[in-house]
This record gives C-alpha cells, structure tokens and sequence, in this order.
C-alpha cells in the first residue's frame, strides 16, 4: 500500500515531451498551493530545467527527477518517492513496462495515456496481481483514450442506478463533434501496435476479440461480435440521429475493450447484457453515407492491410515520414480543438439516456493533458474516493466517481439525461 508520508504526490514522467509539457503547464496553474506536492521527471536534467523554467514562479520549486527507461533502477528510485507518477512516455509496447513494473513493485499508483491494448493486456498478465498485493493502482488510458468512453458509460450505470430503472443493455458512443489533429505519440503508437500484430497471430486474435482485456475471459457473455468497424443509420442507434449516418471511430478497438473492462472489473454492475459499440457522426447530407462507408473501410485496411504493410516498411523509414512523438499543432490550433461525444443506452427497464461530454482544446494533446492531469490529481489528492481496487484497472474503474466529481471544474462538461 502506498506512503502517504512519500516526499511527492505526484512526479509527471516525460515532462520534456510535447503533451508532457503540456500536463505540467496545467498542473502548474491548477494543483497550487498544499497538498500538491509535483516533481517533473525525464531523461534530460537540462531539458527538465527548460521546462521547469517555462512553467512560471509556482512551479520554480519542483524538483528535477533525472529518470530513463533504460535504467530501470532510476524508475524503481523514482516510484518509491512518490503516490503517484503520471507518464507520457510511449509508445508504451516499446518503453512503458519497465515503469509499470517499477510502480507495481513499490505499491505506486500509475497513469498513463496508452491506447496500446496489447500493452494493457501484458500489464494485466504480468502486473495485475503484483500490484493488487502491494496496493498500486495501474490506471492505463488516462486521455482522450479512453476517458470519454469509460465515464460517459460510468455516468450511465450511476442515473440508471439512481433511477432504478435496470441495467445497461445496448449502449452506443457516437462522437458529434470533432476538431484536431493526431498526435505523432498517438501514430507511433498504432504503428508500433499494427506491427506486432502483423507478426504475431496470438497479437491478431487478442485484438479481434472484444474482451481482450478482460479479467477471466470464461465468465463473459456470448453476445456477438459487436463490431469495431461498421457503419449505419444514426435512426438504428437513437431517434435523436434520425438523419444521420455513423461510421467506424479510429479509436474504437482500445475504447470499447476499456469499457468492458470496467464493468468486468466492478463485477458486472452495467449487467450481462451490457452490449458496446463506437461510432463517430459524418452528417446527413447525401454523400455521408459514402463516407460513414470509407471510415469504416479505412479502419479495417489499417488494422488488417495497414498491419501487414508495416512489416514490410523499415522502422527507420517509417520514423521519417510519421509524425515524430514529442511533436505537435501551434497553440492557437490547440486551443480552437474540441470534442463532443454522445453515449446512448438503454436499459433493461426499458429507459433510454443520453451521456454528454464536451470540452475544448485539441482532443489528442490540450484536453487529453487535462484529463491525465485530472486523473493524477484524483489518485494522489482524492484517495477517499477511489474505488477499493487495486492493479491494473480503467480509469472508471479505479476513480469513476472522483472523476464525475473533478472534471467539472477543469472545463469538461458531462450530462447525464433521460430520453
């Protein structure tokens, strides 16, 4: 279990990188004062110090932690210090076990930005008993990826709980509205996860499987395949998007398999029935069902196609032409992104709702920084809300209520209506 007597309540590892940076300039204007207790943690003191310099006088008192991946004894020393390191270090297939590993050994709460399911489903079979025993909470999917999804849903089963009207049964997540760009950590991470699926066939049926993540695989309900990449009438998912026509979301694939987890890891409360789906808006003019059909499309080629393609193209190649990590957009196309997403479901009393979520900021780096930011935060300062699990978790899973309750205030609107 974890000191609450550390030195630190949070150390934000990968300070120095793009979205790094930015969760420390957040951190910076929002955790003042007591009780908030930040370190920054990198690969480079001098670049750390250039960091800790841009962030203003509040910040001028953090610590420097000079910490690597390839130095697992640096993470170990780093974990042992602090409740709670929040990383953007990725892709995380590549460089983010040795830090999981650090944490679940020194009963460290983790969180990170990973929609790299492979690489929570190797947390789960390698850490998740460790850290259940020494108290740690691994959070993975902390950002964009995949909060939407996983409180929206969590906001859900609470009204419906409320209101006693049943279970969740056939729930849909349809994004509304979407402005920004995909980060270069988002690409390397998909290519690095297209590329070890294209090598190994277990990788490939681990990832076709839409309980991927789940705790015993045996106990889940046969409910078809509920596709990750399909495209429809909006009037099939809700009378609301009469007109409408919905295509295959990017992110699904990682999304809808947290979701799952979640209700496998809180012993099934959304119910057994419980079936999820993502799908992303394109209008309703007459060319939207054209192109809900090529998102679709373009979603399967890249998993499927895409995978083999990139076996064949030379790493290095690939890291020419891709966006890098550690870049992204300017601060005025940061600032004019946002998000609207809406999560339909109804239950097994026969109500229907609506979940809301809306924020501004670029979704892959201004309001993914608030939401990893946030969930730190409600680790290290919220404690008495968390749920009591521990080990690899989601983020409702681990802080669901903490979550409904902080966001709020950092700019992140969730409505909860009944239909």
């Amino acid at each position: 279990m974890v000191d609450a007597d550390r030195e630190f309540d949070i150390v934000l590892y990968g300070a120095t990188g793009f979205v790094g940076k930015l969760t420390a300039e957040y951190l910076a204007t929002t955790a003042t004062g007591p009780g908030a207790r930040i370190a920054l943690a990198g690969r480079s003191a001098d670049r750390l110090l250039a960091v800790r310099e841009s962030l203003g006088p509040q910040a001028q008192s953090w610590p420097l932690i000079t910490a690597d991946a390839s130095q697992p004894s640096t993470l170990a020393d780093m974990a042992a210090r602090t409740q709670v390191v929040v990383t953007t270090v990725g892709p995380y297939l590549r460089y983010g076990e040795p830090l999981v590993a650090a944490c679940a050994a020194a009963g460290t709460d983790y969180a990170d930005l990973t929609g790299e399911t492979l690489f929570i489903r190797r947390c789960i079979d390698t850490y998740h008993k460790q850290a259940q025993d020494t108290g740690a909470r691994i959070v993975n999917s902390c950002g964009f990826d995949s909060i939407p999804s996983d409180l929206t849903v969590f906001a859900l089963y609470r009204q419906a709980q409320r209101d006693g009207t049943g279970e969740l049964e056939d729930t849909n997540f349809v994004v509304r509205r979407f402005a920004g760009g995909v980060s270069g950590g988002t690409v390397a991470s998909m290519t690095e996860l297209a590329r070890e699926a294209s090598l190994d066939p277990e990788a490939r049926r681990l990832l076709n499987d839409p309980y991927t993540l789940t705790p015993d695989r045996a106990a889940e309900p046969e409910l078809g395949g509920q596709p990750d990449a399909r495209w429809r009438r909006g009037r099939e998912i809700a009378p609301e998007l009469d007109g409408y026509w919905v295509g295959a979301f990017a992110m699904a694939l990682p999304n809808t398999r947290i979701v799952r987890r979640t209700n496998a890891l809180l012993d099934y409360p959304y119910g057994r029935r419980f079936e999820y789906a993502e799908q992303m808006s394109v209008g309703r003019s007459i060319a939207a069902p054209v192109a809900a059909a090529m998102a679709t499309g373009g979603n399967v080629a890249t998993m499927g196609l895409g995978s083999r393609f990139l076996n064949r193209v030379p790493r290095g190649l690939l890291e020419r032409v891709l966006p890098k990590p550690g870049t992204g957009p300017n601060e005025q196309t940061r600032e004019r992104g946002h998000y609207t997403v809406e999560t339909y479901t109804t239950t097994s009393g026969g109500a229907r709702y609506r979940a809301t979520m809306s924020q501004q900021g670029d979704p892959g780096y201004k309001a993914t920084s608030v939401l990893l930011a946030e969930s730190g935060l409600a680790l290290a300062l919220d404690r008495d809300k968390l749920s009591d699990l521990h080990g690899v978790l989601t983020p409702a899973a681990a802080m669901g209520d903490a979550l409904l309750e902080r966001l709020p205030a950092a700019g992140v609107s969730l409505e909860v209506s009944r239909l």
